[in-house]
């Protein structure tokens, strides 16, 4: 194979951005030259959106017009909650979430992508309606109408009322915009990239979006805390967990939420997941899933020293999300709706210097073959 072929294009830059940063050695991930702590301390995930996809922190107006904007726009058409109760209760809600998202561009003006005023208003709509739509499909999956957004409520205490009807506890909603914040953005990965590729054909964003959530949904991206959780369970008890890691390891077999292409340390944003963890279980009691996660990263530091494999994002979001009674097929969709505003990041980033993506392939079959007729086949 020649010596220039790299399968799945394993370090290969494939386009420059001053949007995110990541040094996996130090385990340091910056958004726009900010720190992730910093953001999760001081910022919301709103702010940290508009810091995204416009390069700068906003001042006090810009912040409380994009807040107003994202906030009247929630609401999801009705044809769209019609799409949604065709859909089958039994499906993955990405796939519930992929079709209404590719839909909404069918509602809302998206083709002139050289507008800048149309650009903005297509984030806004996109950033504003995907927990719309993830709230809507859990509640119709299950035979409940969906429930309406309410405007004087925040961003991530909104969802949570969605989903429930409920106010959240105040942390909840803390915790859970800093869990939003974490998944905004993270330089070229796989969904990314699908969206580069397709925002490369000056498509639409709704468009672009749908691609990328199509990439997400694979276990090798943004599916792995929902597996994680399944891991957790089965381990049942942290006395069992130097026993599971053993055995995974001697088998040669993933441990799930450990290991990153970029990080060869503890990924940051699993330090502040933790951390997360600890201040939402001291105010509202223990989680034996969290007990159990902290056994298996102890065992797996002791037997896996030196190895560079360490807990990614996805070991302990799931276990917030658990505490907060989110059905576990609705992680990756959590993903989602948070890592929108680093997809369209990328996609207004992209159209500033646009040029098709058209890579090339080293061709490995044969030349000259001959046709053989059907009947002597």
């Amino acid at each position: 194979m020649p010596h220039d072929f790299m399968p799945g294009l394993d370090g290969v830059p494939a386009a420059t951005s001053s949007i995110s940063d990541v040094d996996g050695q130090r385990g340091v991930l910056e958004y726009r030259g900010i720190n992730i702590e910093t953001l999760c301390a001081q910022s919301s995930f709103l702010e940290t959106s508009y810091l995204l996809l416009f390069g700068r922190l906003p001042t006090r107006p810009e912040l409380d017009r994009w807040t107003s904007d994202i906030t009247h726009h929630r609401r999801i058409k009705f044809r769209i909650n019609d799409l949604l109760k065709c859909l089958p209760e039994t499906g993955h809600p990405m796939d519930a979430l992929q079709a209404a998202v590719a839909a909404l561009g069918m509602f809302y003006p998206g083709r002139q992508v050289k507008d800048a005023e149309n650009n903005y208003w297509s984030a806004v709509r996109l950033i504003a309606k995907l927990p719309t739509i993830v709230a809507a499909w859990a509640r119709l999956r299950h035979g409940n109408d969906p429930i309406p957004p309410q405007d004087d409520l925040e961003f991530s205490e909104n969802f949570l009322y969605m989903l429930t009807e409920q106010t959240p506890h105040p942390l909840w909603k803390d915790i859970f915009d800093d869990c939003l914040i974490l998944h905004a953005e993270h330089t070229m990965n796989a969904s990314t990239f699908t969206g580069l590729v397709t925002a490369s054909t000056l498509a639409d964003p709704y468009t672009v979006v749908a691609s990328s959530i199509g990439a997400l949904k694979g276990p090798l991206h943004g599916g792995a805390n929902e597996e994680v959780i399944q891991m957790l369970r089965e381990i049942g008890s942290p006395e069992r967990a130097r026993a599971y890691v053993e055995h995974k390891l001697a088998g040669k077999q993933k441990l799930m939420g450990f290991g990153h292409r970029v990080y060869k340390v503890k990924d940051p944003r699993a330090t502040i997941l933790q951390g997360l963890c600890e201040r939402l279980f001291t105010a509202c009691g223990p989680s034996p899933l969290y007990a159990i996660a902290v056994e298996v990263e102890r065992t797996a530091d002791d037997l896996l020293r030196g190895k560079g494999l360490y807990p990614n994002v996805d070991f302990y979001s799931g276990i917030i999300y658990d505490q907060m009674h989110i059905d576990t097929d609705l992680y990756t969709p959590l993903f989602a709706m948070a890592r929108v505003s680093g997809w369209l990041a990328h996609w207004l980033e992209q159209l500033r210097g646009n040029k098709l993506f058209r890579p090339d392939q080293i061709y490995s079959g044969e030349h000259n073959r001959p046709y053989t007729p059907l009947t002597q086949r």
